[in-house]
């Protein structure tokens, strides 16, 4: 992917449709690294717990599609070459976890939410404004986006039943990813937000966790 900085402008948004397909569509997410969660058991869930596991899940799917379309959306716009292929870099971890995330939704007898196109194309908005404004403004708004990722991680991790180690498993290593993720962005030079700033993304990522829960 890091190629794509030698393609025209309209190789570069037929690509841009080719990804939005691969993340919004059943199945096409072929992910880089194998499912944490094979090497694990199967758990016995009751039907409420299963059902509150796939509602986390597809929270955290959801979150995956939102990554890939500010990604996504930063990649066209990014002046600089070496942001780019940073964006470009990132969205390839994140469809591991889109992978993962949908495989493990598919597994508790669940569907993705039907709002993901919605999401994406809103989130797909925001990066490719924030690239448009600077790099710096670009790489800060990763960082502060994943560090609201990583606390709904949090959040699912301790509301997990303790016999599901296959969830377990993909909720840990995507902190791990988030967290390396937002570090990169901050190290390359991106804008710290300040708190308010930070607490209405926190509102936002809210009204996307309870719309997706169950739909």
């Amino acid at each position: 992917m890091a190629n794509q900085r030698h393609y025209s402008p309209i190789d570069r948004l037929l690509l841009q449709a080719d990804t939005a397909l691969r993340t919004l569509l059943p199945f096409s997410g072929q992910p880089y690294r194998p499912s944490p969660a094979i090497v694990q058991q199967e758990a016995q869930l009751d039907a409420n717990t299963t059902r509150h596991v796939a509602g986390l899940m597809r929270i955290n799917h959801t979150g995956e599609v939102c990554a890939q379309g500010l990604y996504q959306g930063q990649a066209l716009t990014a002046k600089l070459p070496q942001v780019r292929d940073a964006m470009e870099h990132a969205a390839e971890e994140e469809i591991d976890h889109l992978a993962w995330c949908e495989q493990r939704i598919r597994q508790l007898g669940s569907h993705p939410s039907v709002l993901n196109p919605l999401f994406y194309g809103l989130s797909f908005g925001v990066g490719a404004v924030a690239g448009m404004i600077s790099d710096k403004v670009s790489l800060g708004f990763v960082a502060a986006t994943e560090d609201q990722v990583c606390k709904h991680l949090d959040e699912h991790l301790q509301q997990l039943p303790a016999e599901d180690q296959k969830s377990r498993a993909i909720l840990e290593q995507m902190r791990s990813d988030e967290a390396e993720h937002a570090a990169g962005a901050i190290e390359a030079g991106g804008f710290r937000f300040p708190a308010p700033v930070k607490f209405g993304m926190s509102l936002l990522a809210k009204v996307m966790t309870k719309s997706t829960y169950r739909i």
